[in-house]
């Protein structure tokens, strides 16, 4: 590269005078520890309680879909109506938790899961062709077609005079 052209790019980069420092990027550093403190420190202003023992929690949303918590920290303020669910979360369709939680659902939730089961059983419906015509029938006259066609291929046979 020419030199006089790179020294014109080294000047335009700095923002004082001949002896100050290059400008340096700022990276702002954002963590989820930082958050957690601030909203732990919130929750403690409400007076919340933890609450032991809770082995699992479900929210299940209109979609049909449900956010899973597996051994979540729970905390409960009960003067202030608040609760406060930490952990790891997972979310999944109801029919993937069918056989655990039954138990948890309310009457909307079972109606919901009603209309779950009737629009994949009309699913089902839908990919299945409806017959038209007996296919045993219609073998059956393959098969003769068949031996009609090898019988008459067939040669007689001559036999060899010696």
């Amino acid at each position: 590269m020419n030199p006089e052209k790179l020294k014109k790019m080294q000047s335009e980069v700095r923002i004082g005078g001949k002896g100050m420092p290059r400008r340096k990027k700022k990276i702002v550093h954002t963590s989820s520890a930082v958050d957690d403190k601030k909203l732990q420190l919130s929750l403690k202003k409400l007076g919340v309680n933890t609450i032991p023992g809770i082995e699992e929690v479900n929210m299940i949303k209109n979609d049909g879909s449900v956010i899973h918590f597996n051994n979540p920290k729970t905390q409960a303020s009960l003067g202030t109506n608040t609760f406060a669910i930490t952990g790891h979360s997972e979310t999944k369709m109801i029919t993937e938790m069918l056989p655990n939680i039954i138990s948890q659902l309310g009457p909307e939730g079972l109606n919901q899961l009603k209309k779950l089961a009737t629009a994949a059983a009309a699913e089902e419906d839908d990919d299945v062709p409806e017959l038209t015509e007996n296919f045993e029938e219609v073998s059956k006259k393959e098969e003769e077609t068949k031996e009609a066609a090898a019988a008459s291929s067939k040669a007689p046979e001559v036999p060899a005079s010696s």
